[in-house]
C-alpha cells in the first residue's frame, strides 16, 4: 500500500498557557489531500481530540497552505484540496503549569489523477510542556 503522507505534530507556545498545536501534512508526488470543507465525493480532512481536563480547545482547526479548488471529474464535484504541504492549526490553552498531553487522531484522504488511496486514521499524541 502506497503511503504518500507523512504527518508531523508539534506544540508551539504562543503566550501564557496558550499554545498552537501543529498538525503538518507533507504530501509527496502528485498526491493531494483534502481540506476541511472539501466539497462533495471524497473524505474531507477531519480531527478528533481526546478529551483532556487541563486542555481547551480555542475555535476550529485553521488550515495553512496553498488551497487548490478544482473540478474533479470522478467526484463530479467541484473540490478544495492541498498539494506538497498543509499546516492544520488548533489554538489551545492549558489549564495548569503541569505538562500534559493532547490525543487525537487524523482522518484523512489522498488522491491522484489516476486514483485515490481509502481513507486513514492516524492517531497523534502531542506533548505539551
Amino acid at each position: 500500500m502506497e503511503d504518500p503522507v507523512e504527518w508531523n505534530f508539534t506544540a508551539k507556545k504562543t503566550g501564557n498557557n496558550l499554545y498552537e498545536v501543529h498538525l503538518t501534512a507533507n504530501v509527496s508526488g502528485n498526491w493531494h489531500i483534502y481540506a476541511q470543507d472539501c466539497g462533495k465525493g471524497p473524505e474531507p480532512t477531519s480531527f478528533s481530540f481526546s478529551k483532556n481536563p487541563l486542555i481547551k480547545l480555542q475555535g476550529k482547526v485553521d488550515e495553512k497552505g496553498k488551497l487548490e479548488t478544482q473540478y474533479d471529474p470522478n467526484f463530479k464535484s467541484t473540490l478544495k484540496f492541498y498539494n506538497k504541504q498543509v499546516d492544520f492549526v488548533q489554538k489551545i490553552s492549558k489549564k495548569s503549569k503541569a505538562p500534559t498531553t493532547l490525543k487525537g487522531t487524523v482522518t484523512f484522504m489522498v488522491c491522484n489523477e489516476r486514483k485515490c488511496l481509502p481513507p486513514k486514521d492516524v492517531p497523534f499524541s502531542i506533548k505539551i510542556d
